[in-house]
């Protein structure tokens, strides 16, 4: 007897397999790139149908809602193995809540938000991975650190107890020239590059959504963030 998957499964099995294909046009393997699935606004019973599925690492934006998400989803079976990623913009007064129920977090943009996480990390907790945002297209309205001011930034999170430095993460503007968005995602993977030669160590690149994903992962994102081609369209909170 065949079992028809649910739609959400249908799309997030797409989605892997877009990611797949990508991938493979890349010359990567397609294990080099982790699926974040962005499940902001959408309640812990359609997280608990992903995670069902097999989906394991996800992606919130907005501080009260998704703790209220972890909070209703520990202990349930299967789900204390999933890996949660904060990429939304930081407050400075809501960092305590972030470093202690998230596994990841994405848009560190200064140092201020970068040394209360560590400050609020508990020290029964693993270190928390920490990626640093880079406004690679210079939006004014952009959150990000500014290409130039990336370095001594990321001197100053890589000393931090309690953190460790992954990489770098953006949010390129919208565009549907692919040559344009792959200009913006080569940018970032060269900034990582020059810090790397300057002795840092990190692995990571956060970039690409549903939109742009195909162009990342030809210039080598190692996360993608996905929502909607997963979850569908979700209501503006």
């Amino acid at each position: 007897m065949t079992i028809t998957p649910s739609p959400l499964q249908a799309r997030l099995a797409a989605v892997n397999e877009r990611i797949a294909a990508a991938c493979v046009r890349a010359g990567r393997e397609p294990g080099s790139v982790t699926l974040v699935a962005v499940s902001k606004t959408f309640p812990a019973q359609v997280v608990r149908g992903a995670a069902a599925a097999g989906q394991r690492h996800f992606g919130e934006n907005y501080v009260q809602e998704s703790v209220e998400k972890i909070a209703e989803m520990s202990g349930n079976d299967g789900v204390d193995s999933l890996i949660w990623h904060f990429i939304g913009p930081i407050q400075s007064n809501k960092t305590r809540p972030i470093a202690q129920n998230f596994q990841w977090v994405h848009t560190i943009d200064r140092e201020k938000v970068a040394r209360r996480l560590s400050e609020q990390r508990e020290a029964r907790l693993p270190a928390l991975q920490v990626c640093i945002e880079v406004n690679v297209s210079g939006e004014a309205s952009k959150s990000g650190v500014n290409p130039e001011e990336l370095q001594a930034l990321a001197d100053a999170v890589a000393t931090l107890p309690r953190l460790r430095l992954r990489g770098l993460m953006a949010i390129p503007e919208p565009t549907t020239d692919e040559a344009l968005a792959r200009r913006r995602f080569a940018r970032l993977r060269e900034l990582r590059d020059a810090l790397n030669g300057r002795g840092h160590r990190m692995d990571t690149l956060s970039m690409g959504m549903s939109a742009d994903m195909d162009a990342a992962i030809a210039e080598g994102a190692t996360l993608v963030r996905i929502g909607t081609a997963i979850f569908g369209e979700r209501k503006h909170a």
